[in-house]
C-alpha cells in the first residue's frame, strides 16, 4: 500500500474561491450564533437560571466540566436539537450529551438541564438521550447520568413512552449496556420522578446529594391524591431515605462538588482502558498536519450545490500529511476509495464524486468489506445525488449493486463516521 501526497489544483487566489469562502464563513457564523443561543438558552431563561443558582445548583455543562479531566475537550452531541420546536422554549431539548474524559478514559455524559422546563423530558429530549446511549453501546463506552429532571413532559407523554426508541427503550439500553460490562453511573442532583426514577435505579452505582436529590415513582401530590398522605419530598424520596433505608442509592454527599469528587473515585475503580493505552487494536503512528490549510475547504465547496467539486481536494485537507493510498482509482471513478491516516490512525475513506453508478457501488462494497476484514474504521464523505437511474442503469443491475453496498455498510462492525460535504439524496 503506497501513500502518496495528493497534489492540489485549487487556486486560492481565484474569484470563485473567494466567493465560496465568504459564503461558507457566513454559514459558519450563523451556526456558531445558533449554537451559542442553544447553550445560553435564549431570551427569558434568566429567571430559571437565577432560581437554579439560588438553590446552590450548578449548570449542566459546568457539572460535566467539574467531572472531566482538566484541559481535556468535551465532544458535545446534538447541540441544536429541538431548534425551532416547542416555541423555541427548549434549547438543546433540555439535555446535554457528549463524550468527556475522566482519568484518561472516555465516557458518554447525559445531563438534564433543570433550567429548561424543570428538566422535563420532551419527545426530542428522549431521541437525544437514546442517541447518546446508542453511541456509548456501539463504541463500548460507559455512561454517566447527571440527573435533574421532572420526568416526562406530561402534555406530550403519548409521544414519549410507547415506541422502542422512546423512554422505555432507554431503560432497555441501559440494562443491556450494564449487562455487557459498560458501567452505568448516576448522580442525582434534583428531581428524579416517575419513569425518570428508573435511570438511577438501573445504574450500577448511584450518588445522591442531600437536600436536592430526590427519587420517587410518585411525588407528594400523587401520594396525596392516591393515598391521602401528606409527606415532605425529602422524607418521601430524599438522599437519606434512599441511601440509609431503601438502598436505592449507594452514596450520600452534602454538596454537588463532593458528588463529583466521589464520582471520579468510582470511575477510577471501573477498570476501563485509557485512551493512551498501548494495547489498543488500532496501530497509531506519529501525527502529522495536512500539507494544505483546512480553511481551504470553505473555498473548495461551492456556494451553489449544483456545481460539483473534486472530493480529493477535501481529503487532502483532512488526512495526515495529505497522503492517500487509492484503491481501484481507474474503475468506478464516481466514488473515491482509499486509505489514509487521521491523527495517526489508519482509516478507510469513501468519498462521493458524483452520481453512484453500478461500478462505483461494487467498488465501494468491495472496499467496505476489505476494511471490515482488516478492522479499519471507515470515513464517509458524502456529496451525491444518489444512484443512477434510467434504462442503461437498470440494465447494469443498479438496484442489486446498490443493495449490496447498503448491506455491506449495515454488516460492518468497525467504527463508521459520516461527514456531509454536500448533498446526500436518492
Amino acid at each position: 500500500m503506497t501513500f502518496q501526497t495528493i497534489p492540489t489544483r485549487i487556486d486560492s487566489s481565484s474569484e470563485l474561491f473567494a466567493t465560496n469562502t465568504w459564503a461558507y464563513q457566513e454559514l459558519v457564523a450563523t451556526l456558531r450564533e445558533r449554537q451559542q443561543i442553544a447553550i445560553d438558552g435564549g431570551h427569558g431563561r434568566e429567571k430559571s437560571i437565577d432560581r437554579h443558582h439560588a438553590r446552590g445548583k450548578v449548570m449542566a455543562r459546568d457539572r460535566i466540566d467539574l467531572v472531566t479531566d482538566d484541559n481535556t475537550p468535551f465532544l458535545e452531541f446534538s447541540t441544536l436539537a429541538a431548534w425551532g420546536q416547542y416555541n423555541d422554549e427548549a434549547p438543546g431539548a433540555g439535555i446535554v450529551t457528549g463524550i468527556g474524559v475522566v482519568h484518561g478514559v472516555p465516557w458518554v455524559f447525559i445531563a438534564n438541564d433543570a433550567t429548561i422546563k424543570g428538566g422535563s423530558l420532551l419527545p426530542v429530549s428522549i431521541k437525544k438521550h437514546v442517541r447518546a446511549q446508542d453511541i456509548a453501546a456501539e463504541n463500548g463506552l460507559g455512561v454517566i447520568y447527571l440527573v435533574d429532571s421532572g420526568g416526562a413532559f406530561l402534555p406530550l407523554q403519548d409521544e414519549i413512552f410507547p415506541d422502542r426508541d422512546h423512554f422505555g427503550g432507554s431503560f432497555h439500553r441501559q440494562a443491556r449496556m450494564s449487562a455487557r460490562g459498560l458501567p452505568q453511573l448516576s448522580v442525582v442532583l434534583g428531581g428524579c420522578t416517575a419513569g425518570g426514577a428508573y435511570v438511577p435505579a438501573l445504574s450500577d452505582e448511584v450518588i445522591m446529594v442531600e437536600g436536592i436529590g430526590r427519587i420517587f415513582l410518585g411525588g407528594p401530590p400523587i401520594v396525596k391524591a392516591a393515598l391521602g398522605e401528606i409527606i415532605d419530598p425529602d422524607d418521601l424520596g430524599g438522599a437519606v431515605k434512599h441511601t440509609r433505608v431503601s438502598g436505592v442509592s449507594d452514596n450520600i454527599v452534602s454538596t454537588e462538588h463532593e458528588a463529583y469528587a466521589r464520582l471520579r473515585e468510582i470511575c477510577a475503580t471501573t477498570n476501563r482502558r485509557r485512551v493512551d493505552h498501548d494495547g489498543g487494536w488500532l496501530e497509531r503512528t506519529e501525527v502529522e498536519p495536512p500539507a494544505y490549510p483546512a480553511e481551504d475547504i470553505y473555498g473548495i465547496i461551492n456556494d451553489d450545490s449544483r456545481i460539483p467539486f473534486d472530493a480529493t481536494e477535501i481529503i487532502a485537507r483532512l488526512v495526515d500529511g495529505s497522503r492517500f493510498a487509492t484503491f481501484k482509482p481507474e474503475w468506478g471513478t464516481s466514488i473515491i476509495t482509499g486509505f489514509a491516516r487521521i491523527h495517526g490512525y489508519l482509516v478507510g475513506v469513501i468519498a462521493n464524486n458524483g452520481i453512484i453508478f453500478s461500478e462505483a457501488a461494487l467498488k465501494a462494497t468491495h472496499f467496505i468489506e476489505l476494511c471490515e476484514q482488516r478492522r479499519i474504521p471507515l470515513l464517509f464523505l458524502q456529496n451525491t445525488t444518489g444512484y443512477m437511474v434510467g434504462d442503461d442503469a437498470e440494465a447494469s443491475g443498479i438496484a442489486k449493486h446498490g443493495a449490496k453496498m447498503v448491506a455491506a455498510v449495515a454488516n460492518t462492525t468497525v467504527p463508521k463516521y459520516t461527514v456531509l460535504i454536500g448533498g446526500s439524496y436518492g
